[in-house]
């Protein structure tokens, strides 16, 4: 689902409405998120995995679906459903900010539910809030940025910062290639220089 130029006007603001009410709710956020990270799924599947009621499963199902996110990948019965890859850029009306919606973003939403500091950070901040916070907890999985820096940026506290940036690692970790900064017990020479000493 990425957003390219030959492609109709209507066709980008279906992308952009379907994306936008997966963010608005953070259980199809959830289960796009599970899709993307499963590859391909059933309704059992997500029953099990995401712990949903059947009718539930199958309405959701049904509604990401009809938006155009996930796509049939299999009629057989039972079907298999996979995820379109998102990968869409929202400039503001200013012209002085633009959003990339990404799986990432998509996940950290769907997070909301079952995550008390994602779900205070959206309410105080909303989703382009989140997507900014996103974009510093990548900066910070790769030692660019401190949670200081970003509460100075952001001018929110330090201990606001620290929670958010926090509760991403998860997200941050499961959708970029980023080893955690610093070195490892293993990696350090602990032999050789107790032998020195």
């Amino acid at each position: 689902m990425s957003r390219t130029s030959n492609r109709a006007d209507s066709d980008i603001l279906q992308d952009f409405l379907s994306v936008a009410e997966i963010l608005t709710e953070p259980q199809l956020a959830q289960l796009y998120a599970y899709l993307a990270r499963a590859d391909e799924a059933t309704v059992q599947g997500v029953m099990d995995d995401l712990e949903l009621a059947q009718g539930t499963a199958y309405s959701y199902v049904n509604r990401v679906v009809d938006a155009g996110v996930v796509d049939i990948t299999d009629d057989e019965q039972p079907r298999r459903y996979a995820a379109r890859e998102i990968d869409l850029t929202v400039t503001t009306a200013a012209g002085d900010r633009e959003y990339t919606i990404t799986p990432a973003l998509t996940d950290a939403v769907g997070r909301r539910e079952t995550d008390a500091d994602i779900d205070t950070y959206i309410d105080r901040h909303g989703v382009a809030g989140l997507a900014t916070a996103l974009t510093y907890a990548v900066a910070r999985g790769r030692g660019e940025v401190t949670h200081r820096l970003m509460a100075e940026d952001l001018d929110i506290s330090p201990l606001a910062a620290e929670m958010i940036l926090q509760a991403l690692w998860p997200v941050v970790h499961e959708h970029y290639d980023i080893k955690e900064a610093g070195a490892g017990l293993n990696e350090l020479d602990v032999g050789d220089a107790a032998d020195d000493a």
